[in-house]
């Protein structure tokens, strides 16, 4: 069995961002070597996602606006957490979102449902972070 690591590194500049970062990993994929596997990707930041769904402009709007009313970002006294940082809500936007993706690997790709796409979800941005892809496989 072969094992792949790497580490991506992202500066997003705004506060909040969705990314689509499946070129990067089908990049990284062709780059391991690996034809039959799994495919872990995870950021390495408490504050960032990522996750699959569709590539859509109107799906993404339509994410920020919900996490927006069920976590508003202000004011930032409404959290126990802010204090050095004002963040609380970027870490409870990445629970709702969630952690990290496990794709299967077939035949030397990303085995994807229709319109599947992997992205980096950002909540507090403004400073480089970390996403781990990890693929393990022969």
């Amino acid at each position: 069995m072969k094992s792949y690591r790497k580490e991506l590194t992202f500066n997003i500049p705004a506060r909040r961002a969705y990314i689509n970062i499946t070129p990067i990993i089908e990049d990284c994929l062709r780059e391991s070597g690996i034809r039959e596997g799994l495919l872990l990707c995870n950021p390495m930041h408490i504050t960032a996602s990522v996750f699959i769904n569709d590539d859509e402009s109107g799906l993404h709007h339509d994410f920020e606006q919900w996490l927006e009313k069920v976590v508003p970002e202000k004011p930032h006294s409404q959290y126990r957490h802010n204090g050095f940082e004002d963040n609380a809500d970027a870490h409870i936007k990445r629970q709702v979102m969630g952690r990290e993706v496990v794709v299967a690997v077939t035949g030397g790709a990303l085995d994807f449902g229709t319109w599947e796409q992997i992205f980096y979800g950002e909540f507090d941005g403004k400073r480089s972070k970390r996403v781990l892809v990890k693929i393990i496989g022969e």
